[in-house]
């Protein structure tokens, strides 16, 4: 658990990714199985534990600790666990070491009954440190600024090995990964990744930039399609198994059964998860009501049905296809969705251009329906074969520029992890009337130093407390503009404003603007689809 603990403290203070990359590869290298596996797990969010519950940890606290003394502890430093790590009282335990393997596989056999005594002999075997980390780990909530895919480029870096083949096992594994290991340390095979309905690592585009790329690039050797507003999956139809994954390879054919039942044939598509009325895309709110459900019923079904709008086709039958030329995969997609036949199971269309002169007075100006709501434009090189990752060049995404308002900064929260001492989670509204109405919430779009400006405005104006939350001086006379910049609006039954932004951010800090002059509610309403 040490090792571990000084994985994640070292982790949280360093911003540098490749920094961080260097961390997790030798943790990875010198830490034995094991241990090293559930380390891995924890870090690609592939650990979790049912029966482990955040009510635990307080009630363990606060049958140790004064609960008044608890409460301003947390109110102060706004993240639970390294609240409860250095409020803790030390003890005199002197117990052998605690392992990692030892913390998960009992937490995995534990029944909810048995995790707080377990929580407690633990935190009294271990120091400040360790117990931020076991406590990190039993919420799943790291923020330590390690994401999946750099966690397993460090384990590829172990032996050398592109990433992409790392990803391509993946989900052939199960924590702790002892396979894994011994391939990458030259004591066993490569873990085999066949399997009927097995999921493939994705493709994933660049960002574009038009000063620099553009004149580089030939427009006669891309191809460009809409980015529909959905999300990324691949459906899955081998073998008698039929599956639907995320980009991130989370199945969740469970959720979308009515997709799942469109996949008769043989094949593996990588395409958008949509909600379709008659063939057409409705915005990501109607697809909103569908995700992150366990279970939907026939009436759900029927107010908001589900389709896939076909990018790419990986495999057909029992061929791989990836190593093939996008236009070769594309000319065998349109052929199989020809066959299929169901306006729930379309093609993303291409769209013809000469220039990317042409492309960009496209991308500014949609033609009316479908293409109105989506999130820009793809680019695709005719030649390029599909390989995991953000390989530079052969993809590209060119977004549409995001809409800007200018809002009223409302409520404050402290952050977690290094902002755990800084408001940095702020509620801003606009006018409703003569009152102010939230329409959104963000916590990133600012520097460090602004957020020190924030943090100390927020202090230094605060007319209410409703517990971890600050409400600011917010009126017609006073206030702090912040320019909201968002990438969409739907309607909203759950906002008392009626609306709910899509991805907002700070995108300036407007100290010049008077409160009086942030813009009003029916201007966002004037926005939303019809």
């Amino acid at each position: 658990m040490r090792a571990f603990a000084e994985l994640l403290d070292r982790l949280s203070f360093t911003a540098s990714r490749h920094a961080k990359l260097v961390l997790v590869r030798d943790y990875l290298q010198t830490t034995p199985d094991p241990d090293r596996g559930w380390g891995l797990a924890a870090l690609t969010g592939a650990l979790s534990f049912e029966a482990a519950k955040p009510a635990f940890i307080r009630k363990a606290v606060e049958a140790r600790v004064d609960p008044a003394l608890f409460a301003l502890s947390y109110d102060y430093v706004g993240d639970l666990a390294e609240t409860v790590a250095l409020i803790w009282p030390t003890t005199e335990a002197g117990a052998e070491e605690l392992s990692l393997s030892q913390v998960v596989e009992a937490l995995r056999a534990a029944s909810r009954s048995q995790v707080q005594r377990l929580l407690e002999t633990w935190l009294d075997r271990l120091d400040a440190n360790g117990r931020w980390a076991l406590l990190k780990l039993m919420t799943g909530a790291l923020r330590v600024g390690v994401s999946a895919r750099l966690a397993k480029q460090a384990a590829a870096d172990m032996a050398g090995v592109p990433v992409g083949e790392v990803e391509e096992i993946w989900h052939a594994l199960t924590p702790p990964y002892e396979p894994l290991f011994a391939w990458l340390e030259g004591r066993g095979p490569r873990p085999d990744p066949q399997g009927a309905g097995r999921f493939r690592p994705v493709m994933l585009a660049q960002p574009v930039d038009e000063a620099a790329d553009f004149p580089k690039l030939d427009p006669a050797d891309y191809v460009a399609e809409w980015k529909w507003d959905g999300i990324r999956i691949q459906a899955v139809s081998e073998g008698g198994v039929r599956r639907l994954f995320t980009r991130t390879g989370e199945d969740i054919s469970a959720t979308f059964p009515d997709v799942v039942a469109l996949l008769d044939t043989e094949a593996v598509i990588d395409g958008e998860l949509l909600v379709m009325r008659q063939g057409r895309a409705a915005s990501f709110g109607d697809l909103q009501q569908r995700l992150n459900r366990k279970s939907v019923d026939a009436k759900l079904m029927g107010a908001y049905p589900a389709g896939v709008r076909a990018y790419d086709l990986l495999a057909e039958g029992e061929e791989d296809l990836r190593a093939l030329p996008f236009m070769d995969r594309r000319m065998r997609l349109e052929a199989l969705i020809h066959r299929i036949g169901s306006d729930r199971l379309d093609l993303s269309p291409l769209e013809p251009f000469d220039s990317w002169e042409t492309l960009a007075a496209l991308r500014a100006d949609p033609p009316e329906g479908e293409a109105r709501i989506a999130e820009g434009l793809m680019l695709k090189r005719r030649s390029s074969v599909y390989e995991a990752g953000r390989p530079k060049g052969p993809w590209f995404k060119w977004k549409r520029d995001p809409h800007l308002v200018d809002a009223v900064l409302m409520y404050a929260q402290r952050g977690h992890g290094k902002r755990s001492s800084y408001y940095s989670d702020f509620t801003f509204g606009v006018w409703s009337g003569e009152a102010l109405t939230p329409v959104g919430k963000s916590y990133f779009g600012f520097t460090d130093e602004e957020l020190l400006a924030l943090d100390r405005f927020v202090r230094e104006h605060t007319v209410e407390r409703f517990g971890p939350v600050r409400a600011v001086r917010a009126d017609a006379g006073f206030g702090l503009v912040l320019e909201i910049a968002f990438e969409g609006l739907q309607r909203s039954t759950r906002h008392k404003s009626g609306v709910a932004m899509r991805f907002p951010r700070i995108n300036r800090i407007r100290w010049d603007k008077p409160a009086a002059e942030a813009d009003r509610l029916e201007m966002l309403e004037a926005m939303l689809p019809p």
